[in-house]
């Protein structure tokens, strides 16, 4: 019986191995099945890197102020009073429990 069945084990093989490369093309990490996953997980890390870019624009701009070149005076009594703790008498303070 099995010398009968000998001429067919590597078509048996090969089947296997094409039916098991094929089974993971489409339901592995990144097979087709798994592309809309794949899309909303690129649609919202776009959008986080848009809003990281904004921030770092943002602080870029601040810290810019801060240089020695371009020294901005609201900008260095805003830091001063709030690493100092001063207050302007007609500002309002409201103070929150941390």
């Amino acid at each position: 019986m099995l010398a009968r069945l000998r001429p067919y084990l590597p078509t048996a093989a090969l089947a296997f191995l094409i039916f098991y490369f094929g089974f993971h093309a489409f339901t592995g990490d990144r097979g087709i099945l798994s592309t809309r996953q794949r899309d909303e997980t690129l649609a919202v890390k776009t959008k986080e890197l848009a809003d990281l870019r904004k921030q770092r624009e943002s602080l870029e701009a601040r810290a810019h102020l801060l240089r020695d070149t371009s020294l901005s005076a609201d900008l260095l009594e805003e830091r001063a009073r709030s690493l100092l703790g001063f207050s302007d008498p007609k500002d309002y303070v409201i103070r929150l429990k941390r």
